[in-house]
């Protein structure tokens, strides 16, 4: 065996099962529970001793949650900004981690994948949660007024309304 294939260290797993915002999904993967889009973290061992955490979230894209058309120059438009602002995530982690976020597009839904390893477990299973949760805030930031939106864009934006105090920006 590989000194990189090693077991997953106990700590690891106990630490997302504190952090209270992920389930067990697998062999060393979690399934976010705190957002509305599909977010998962796997975690490795690395032969250093740090813990290499790969954060996979999938949105859908702006005409995969509207009713009616989207033209192109708006979705396109949309993914360019999208795209821009999330892989903008500089000082959003407690670990100090150089990032090389990902984002593709996948039929009607978007990947975004980021990598950090980190010694300290606990520390780096926070910095996954932040990193799900700052895809799906971005997100949001983007939905587009004027448009009706399905599920789980709408639950969103009435998630929002009710904790901004009813303002009917949408």
């Amino acid at each position: 065996m590989r000194e990189s294939e090693r077991e997953l260290p106990d700590r690891v797993r106990r630490a997302f099962r504190d952090h209270g915002s992920f389930e067990p999904a697998g062999e060393g993967v979690w399934t976010s529970t705190t957002t509305a889009f599909d977010a998962d973290v796997e975690a490795s061992a690395e032969d250093d001793g740090r813990v290499r955490f790969s954060v996979t979230v999938r949105v859908p894209t702006l005409s995969a949650v509207t009713v009616g058309e989207v033209a192109d120059v708006v979705e396109t438009g949309w993914y360019e900004t999208f795209e821009r602002r999330v892989v903008d995530v500089g000082g959003l982690t407690r670990g100090d981690h150089e990032f090389d976020p990902r984002v593709e597009r996948d039929g009607g839904t978007v990947v975004v994948s980021f990598t950090l390893t980190d010694l300290n477990e606990r520390r780096g299973v926070d910095d996954a949660g932040a990193l799900i949760d700052f895809v799906e805030g971005t997100y949001v930031q983007g939905v587009i007024p004027g448009y009706e939106y399905t599920e789980p864009v709408a639950g969103l934006i009435s998630s929002a309304r009710r904790q901004g105090g009813g303002s009917e920006g949408f």
